[in-house]
């Protein structure tokens, strides 16, 4: 595994495992076989519905705590968002059955994001968690955080794939010591990404498949991915990813698949920002809202 030194100091692995969309009634065996594959990055969410699963493969595998690098996100909350980012950040670690995070990232960049930026920062000051971060912040929304904030994001996890390269946000981010980290890799197989004759074609003069191809284009940035897969098979491929280099000339070749838009969706768009500003986590387990949440938030 190679890893990244964040702007604090802490190390993270430049690939894990994420466990986006994987329902909770799967998520322990998949994180199990991840763990078995040799990933030690896991990437999970309160929206995702499924830390409890997560903390429980983590307890089953044996593995020490200071060898993984667990990181999870906080939901908008409401007011006083300061208070109830402590209780969101208490309730998640209780979930995972952790003493302390890793990484904690803001999952949208809307509500009081200064207010719970503040907590967060309170909590990495405890050693509650290591490192703080962001996720699906726009230049603008993430200068601004860094300008009005005494502690700089470490991560700022953001939509990253071959149609949807981010090289030029990726450069301002490093001016600043923020390191980008990939959601969506795959791009959930849209454009036929893993048909793709380009991609293709540079996986067979490697002997690798579209997929490691991906992966290994976006580690070789210096992006950190988190793969997701449920069958433990596909989790040894996606690993597998460190014994061969890309050249130049193919990195510029993937470059010509850039469209520069989302495939997803767009957080400027008002009709998602009004969506996503106004959800908030369903605590009852009788009712699908958290469902349907886990479906639309990376």
């Amino acid at each position: 595994m190679q890893y990244v030194t964040l702007n604090n100091g802490v190390e993270m692995p430049l690939l894990g495992f994420g466990v986006y969309q994987i329902p909770a009634e799967d998520t322990e065996r998949a994180v199990s076989d991840a763990l078995a594959a040799g990933y030690r990055l896991l990437d999970t969410a309160a929206a995702y519905g499924n830390e409890e699963a997560v903390g429980r493969a983590i307890r089953s595998s044996g593995i020490p705590r200071g060898e993984l690098f667990v990181t999870t996100k906080l939901w908008v909350q409401d007011a006083p968002a300061q208070d109830n980012t402590r209780r969101a950040f208490e309730t998640s670690l209780t979930k995972l059955g952790l003493d302390y995070l890793d990484l904690y990232l803001m999952h949208q960049p809307f509500g009081d994001v200064y207010g719970q930026w503040r907590a967060m920062e309170a909590l990495n000051r405890e050693g509650a968690t290591k490192a703080i971060g962001v996720a699906n912040f726009y230049p603008d929304r993430l200068l601004d955080l860094i300008v009005n904030n005494e502690i700089t994001p470490q991560v700022n996890q953001i939509e990253t794939h071959p149609f949807f390269q981010r090289t030029d946000y990726q450069d301002l981010m490093r001016e600043h010591g923020v390191r980008i980290q990939s959601w969506g890799g795959f791009a959930e197989g849209k454009n036929d990404l893993f048909t793709n004759p380009l991609l293709a074609e540079i996986g067979k003069q490697h002997g690798k498949s579209v997929a490691q191809v991906v992966l290994r284009w976006l580690t070789q940035r210096g992006v950190i991915a988190i793969p997701k897969s449920v069958r433990a098979e596909r989790m040894v491929e996606n690993i597998d990813v460190f014994d061969f280099q890309l050249t130049d000339e193919q990195m510029a070749r993937i470059a010509t698949l850039d469209t520069g838009s989302s495939l997803f969706f767009d957080h400027h768009d008002p009709e998602i920002v009004a969506w996503l500003a106004k959800r908030r986590l369903d605590t009852d387990p009788h009712t699908h809202r958290g469902r349907a949440a886990r479906r639309i938030c990376p």
